[in-house]
Order: structure tokens, then sequence, then C-alpha cells
């Protein structure tokens, strides 16, 4: 066995890599926790524990992955659950839960009014577990653990169990999460991952793979936008028409491999580099590709869920929606990995194109 080359040559862990947990003490998301999670490798990223332990920002060396709003990180807000308001703490980022009861817009009917992608991303977690890699023992293995409540007295009561994990030396983030219905009667279910990708990463001339079929959502904007007559794979330069309000989204059908596993995310060949995300198809069957190109406003996100985002109402009137029994759980799993290397580049996209 090939011996590491900091053998002998470091003092503390954290020279290769590990985790930094503080509190932001000043703007709109002041006394919120977080970690700083370095993967030794030029994949660094921040978690708010404080926001479903959510990622905000992810860089790979000097190029960052994802898109930031606006306000960027603010305080968790867990009564935020009323029409558009969700938008004003959304912050961006690699990765914020939607859900989970509710995954799409505004609506309501007979069981209730939800406001859009409803309330996980604006709950705190109770942190249960920081486990540092300790590379001098050969474990190089990282990880932060915890679980967020979306509940209410005489009301569904659904638990998120979330790990972020990886390994020193590896350019990948695993999420496991585990929902769970704490409560005494079957509770409505929806999960969404919205992960919002920005410049440098997203350019002009970024491909965005998934390899499946595609839908444009029954809107103008959508139907110009996904079309066979556009290049909607490839990343545009800023457009007026996405000004504002301006925005397409497409819902697909993602083609599993053999062993049932998607695959979606983008590569820029300017910079050689590619986001890779996998998940499992039977655990979360749809793939939404939001492209949102304005000017200072400029990202696209790719979103795998249990469902696209219809909201709640409408999945009951379809009989998509899921109900977890008391005591039931659903699993979810999600690996983002860094490509650099060319070889291992053209093999994905020529499995994903």
């Amino acid at each position: 066995m090939t011996r590491p080359l900091w053998t002998d040559k470091i003092s503390h862990p954290a020279q290769l890599g590990g985790i930094e947990t503080s509190v932001l003490d000043n703007g709109p998301g002041r006394g919120s926790r977080i970690a700083w999670i370095n993967t030794g490798t030029g994949l660094r990223f921040k978690m708010v524990l404080d926001r479903a332990m959510d990622i905000v920002e992810a860089f790979y060396n000097e190029h960052s992955l994802a898109w930031l709003s606006h306000g960027g990180i603010t305080a968790p807000e867990p009564a935020i659950n009323h029409g558009i308001d969700w938008l004003r703490t959304f912050p961006g980022g690699l990765l914020t839960t939607c859900g989970l009861s509710n995954v799409g817009g505004p609506n309501e009917d007979a069981y209730g009014q939800r406001g859009l992608h409803g309330r996980i991303s604006n709950l705190p977690a109770e942190l249960e577990g920081v486990v540092q890699p300790d590379p001098l023992l050969g474990d190089l293995r990282w990880s932060v653990s915890g679980r967020m409540r979306e509940s209410q007295v005489f009301g569904p009561t659904l638990e998120l169990k979330r790990t972020v994990s990886g390994e020193l030396g590896k350019a990948v983030i695993y999420v496991e999460d585990t929902v769970i219905n704490r409560g005494n009667t079957p509770a409505p279910h929806m999960l969404l991952y919205h992960l919002n990708f920005g410049w440098p990463l997203v350019d002009e001339g970024t491909r965005i793979l998934a390899k499946g079929n595609w839908e444009a959502r029954p809107d103008d904007m959508s139907r110009a936008r996904f079309n066979p007559d556009t290049d909607y794979r490839t990343c545009p330069p800023p457009l007026d028409a996405h000004s504002g309000t301006g925005e397409g989204a497409a819902f697909v059908d993602p083609t599993p491999n053999a062993e049932g596993l998607c695959t979606t995310g983008l590569y820029n060949p300017r910079l050689g580099l590619a986001v890779a995300v996998q998940f499992e198809k039977e655990q979360l069957p749809w793939l939404t590709n939001w492209q949102h190109w304005g000017k200072g406003e400029y990202v696209t996100g790719l979103e795998p869920g249990t469902h696209p985002p219809i909201g709640q109402a409408q999945a009951r009137e379809q009989g998509t929606l899921i109900f977890l029994a008391p005591g039931e759980q659903k699993n979810y799993r999600l690996k983002i990995e860094i490509l650099t290397d060319q070889v291992a580049i053209e093999h994905w996209l020529a499995l994903n194109e």
C-alpha cells in the first residue's frame, strides 16, 4: 500500500481539510450557525445548519459552483408558508431543500393552504454529530448529522434526518436523508432538491446534462425556451426576456442506468470542469431544469424530486401525492461529484448526453 504524501509531515488534520463550525455575526444571516467543509481537493463549501443544513457557497479551487441570490443567507423564518414569501429568504446556493409536504407554487384545496416550496428550508437543525477526519489514524471520513422537525399541534409532524458526508482527498459530497412521520395520522409528503448553479461554472457554452424525456412546463416562456428549435441544453448569454420574473422550466423523466441510478449535471468545456449529480430513480423519479438567464441573476437549477414542482393540491388531484403512515419513513440519497480529468469527463458525457 502506497504511503500518503503527507505521512510524517503534518501536525494537525486541518492542514489537509475538515470541518469548522461558527456563527455568522453580521448582515441578514446574523446568528445563524454554519459549517465550512474543506475536502482537501479544492472542493470546499458552506453548510447553513440553521437553514435545514442546506449548502450555500461552494467552490472548486478558484471557481464558484453555486448561484447566490441578491439576499444571500438570511436567518431562518420557520413560519414562512404563505404565497411566494419563500423567495424573500431563498439564498440560492448549491442545495436548498424544498418540502416536506409541498413542492411547487402556492396552492390550496379543501385540506389547507400552502406557500411556495414549503417550510423545511427555514427550519434550524438539532445538530447531532460532527465527525472530523483523523488522517494520522488512517480515517479520512468526515460527516455532519442533524434533524429538522416540520410540525404543528393538531397537524402533520414530519422529521428530516440528514447526514452530509465525504472523505478527505475526494471531491464528492454525499447527502443522505430520512423523512419520518412522527405524528399519529397519515401525512402528505413531497421533496425536491433545489440545486442552483452559477458563474463561472455556468457560462455561455456550458452544457446541461440529463438523459430522459424533457417536457416544457405548461407556460408560454417555458415553451419558448424548451422547444426543438432551441438549444436549451447549452447555456446562453443573459437574456432580456428573463429580466424580472422571466424564466423557463422543463420537467424531465430521467433515464436510469442498469443499477437504477440517474445522473444530471453541467460541463464547462472552457474550464475543463464538470459537476455530476447522481440520484436513485426509485427514490426521486423526477428532475426539473430551471433556467433564469436574467442580467445579474444568471442561474440554472437541476432539481431531483419525488414530484415535479406542481404543488400538493395538483399532486393530490393526480393521485401521485405520497402519504406516510404514522412511523413510516422514506430514504433519499444524493451524490455531488466534481470531475476534472478529461477522460472521466468524456466517459460521463458519453453516458449522459
